[in-house]
């Protein structure tokens, strides 16, 4: 293909971005959620969907297509037109489901393109109060002197719980028994009761039952204590190193979109996500408040799916 040729055809793919840019958006917008009604992912869609909304002028209508590990939703948008129109509310499985599953329909980089990081929530790492140990380095102990006898559960097998399970196994050399649940309410009830030693929850699901006393937590897995319980060392702090792990929601467009169109949704998710109003909602639900450009999203995916890619392998950890 001739110089002159290709380049006439990068100058008329440019102007036709500029020119949907401008008149962006002129009908409404779908956000889509990998997950039920209900959930943490879904109660943020709706937080982010009205502000958006008004920003717009445009409706943007929050659309939940659970199934496969979120794999339904996430193809859904990685399918779909690069035009701004469709955007996904995605979750850590974006960045793990591509070592679970093997094969999927999509690819985590290619087929995306990040607008912004719109929350963090900090794992915790929770034991039953009958549990004689007060700490991290305590637990670590009790675990090698009885390999195989503590247990630990979590929202069912490739889910962040799991994950963060396994990579806390691998990091501090213990053993101990996976048993997964379908959804992290029945692990928390069976950690209440006592069938269940440990956990590794978010503080959204955590919190409730951590302040009446029903479990005790030994530390955070983020690299920052939480603001939720400040008095909780992170896993750094109580030994052990380079251990950081969080629930996040971010927001993602079809690979491709106009740079100028994620400029603009960038821009307007974050301005409200540093509203006063929004930052309360997202903190009593125990969000971290994020809201970064779209090139530190596009570097923080890339990290997530380097750790969750390492801790899979290693660990075997698989979805059935």
């Amino acid at each position: 293909m001739p110089n002159r040729f290709r380049l006439s055809l990068l100058l008329a793919g440019a102007l036709s971005a500029l020119a949907q840019a401008q008149t962006y958006p002129d009908h409404p917008l779908r956000l889509v959620v990998p997950f039920a009604t209900g959930g943490t992912s879904d109660i943020l869609a709706r937080f982010v969907a009205p502000p958006l909304w008004a920003a717009l002028g445009q409706p943007v209508v929050v659309d939940n297509r659970p199934g496969a590990g979120s794999n339904v939703g996430n193809e859904i948008v990685a399918k779909a037109p690069a035009d701004g129109y469709t955007l996904l509310m995605a979750t850590p499985a974006l960045a793990s489901n591509q070592a679970l599953y093997g094969k999927l329909n999509y690819d985590p980089i290619a087929n995306f393109t990040p607008v912004t990081l719109v929350a963090e929530i900090p794992i915790a790492l929770v034991v039953h109060p009958s549990m004689p140990t007060k700490s991290v380095r305590e637990l670590i102990a009790l675990a090698k002197a009885q390999p195989g006898k503590l247990n630990f559960g979590s929202s069912g097998n490739g889910g962040i719980g799991h994950l963060v399970g396994e990579m806390f196994k691998s990091a501090t050399g213990i053993n101990m028994v996976h048993v997964p649940y379908k959804g992290n309410g029945p692990a928390l009830v069976d950690l209440m009761s006592g069938v269940l030693n440990l956990t590794f929850t978010d503080i959204a699901g955590g919190m409730p039952y951590i302040k009446a006393g029903k479990m005790r937590p030994l530390a955070i897995a983020s690299k920052h204590r939480s603001t939720q319980l400040p008095a909780v060392p992170t896993m750094i702090e109580a030994g052990v190193p380079g251990f950081e792990a969080s629930t996040w929601f971010a927001v993602f467009a079809t690979g491709g979109t106009p740079q100028p169109v994620i400029n603009r949704l960038n821009t307007e998710i974050v301005k409200s996500l540093q509203s006063p109003d929004m930052r309360d909602k997202l903190t009593n639900l125990g969000c971290e408040v994020v809201g970064n450009k779209p090139e530190e999203l596009a570097a923080f995916l890339k990290a997530e799916m380097a750790k969750w890619s390492k801790v899979i392998k290693e660990s075997g950890a698989k979805i059935d």
